[in-house]
């Protein structure tokens, strides 16, 4: 399951996060830097989800 999270993660980071934590800090943070760029966005929301 975490495979198909991180693939999800890399193709849009905000649904990766919220199928992770939910309607969280963690998601509303993984917006914020999706809009401010993709890469970031990624990158947070692959570090999300290893983490737990």
């Amino acid at each position: 399951m975490d495979l198909l999270r991180v693939i999800v993660a890399i193709l849009l980071p905000p649904l990766g996060v919220f199928l992770q934590v939910g309607l969280g800090g963690a998601f509303w943070l993984n917006i914020l830097l999706t809009l401010l760029g993709y890469i970031p966005g990624i990158v947070h929301a692959v570090w999300v989800i290893a983490r737990r």
